[in-house]
Order: structure tokens, then C-alpha cells, then sequence
């Protein structure tokens, strides 16, 4: 009789484990495209799941990077710019795209170490203050978004 209780309350852990993992918010699919030209920034593309609650995604950091900068790229009149952002939000359930021709993070400064095939540490903090590690496979540039990686 002990058994099976026991393997019921492991059961339940587990499941409680799981909740609150769905409530914090995640990061999954990381990925940076180097920079063609050295000193030039790389980008950096993920996938952003809400929570059980909104939040904001407010700061992004690297211990291989001297800086990370969120960023948007707009088409008009058959331009693309770019335009910095704050913060991004981040509501309830929902999956935001950091994806080529749109949302991304800029990469200043890489150590020189960091190579095409080398994971990059990176640290997502919201606004909550709740922080998600990811760690983003690098591709050289001009290679494409991680071939074998599902979205």
C-alpha cells in the first residue's frame, strides 16, 4: 500500500513542477546570427511565452556580451529602419516572435571568443523580476535559423 501512495504524491510533484513552470514566463528557441563584418553587432532571434500573469519584458544580459538592445524593424515607403525598444510587452499566454525582418536583439561587443556553433549565455529579465536563462545557439552570418530547431 505504501507503494503506490508514494508513487502518487511523486505523481503530484511533478504536476505541481510543471504548473508553476507554465506560469513563469518563457524563453525558448534562442539564436544569434553573427556579424558579417567583426565589430559590427550580430542578432539575436527567440521565442517569448506569457505567464499566468501580463509582464514586460525590460532587459536582456550576457556575460560574453557587452550589450544587448531590443529592437523592431518597420517597413515604410519600402524602407526598413529599426527602432530601439524600452521594453517589450508581454501579456498573459500569449508567444511573441524575435524573428528575421522583425523583432530582434542586437549584440554589441561579442566576446571574441564566441564562434559559429557556440552557445551564448543569456539572461531575460521581466519587469516581475522573474529572469529566464536561455542559451542561444550562434550561427555565422548569413546561416539560416538553426536547421533541426522546431518553432
Amino acid at each position: 500500500m505504501r507503494r503506490p501512495l508514494f508513487l502518487l504524491a511523486a505523481l503530484l510533484s511533478l504536476t505541481a513542477c510543471h504548473q508553476k513552470e507554465a506560469q513563469k514566463p518563457q524563453i525558448r528557441d534562442a539564436w544569434v546570427r553573427m556579424a558579417a563584418v567583426p565589430g559590427r553587432p550580430a542578432a539575436g532571434y527567440f521565442t517569448v511565452k506569457g505567464g499566468a500573469a501580463d509582464d514586460r519584458l525590460v532587459r536582456i544580459d550576457s556575460a560574453v556580451v557587452k550589450k544587448i538592445e531590443m529592437h523592431a524593424s518597420m517597413g515604410d515607403g519600402g524602407m526598413t529602419t529599426m527602432k530601439p525598444m524600452a521594453d517589450l510587452p508581454v501579456p498573459a499566454g500569449t508567444t511573441i516572435e524575435f524573428a528575421p525582418g522583425g523583432k530582434h536583439a542586437m549584440l554589441f561587443d561579442i566576446d571574441p571568443a564566441i564562434t559559429p556553433g557556440t552557445e551564448i549565455p543569456m539572461l531575460f529579465t521581466f519587469a516581475s523580476g522573474r529572469a529566464v536563462q536561455a542559451g542561444a545557439k550562434s550561427v555565422p552570418a548569413g546561416g539560416d535559423d538553426m536547421a533541426g530547431m522546431h518553432h
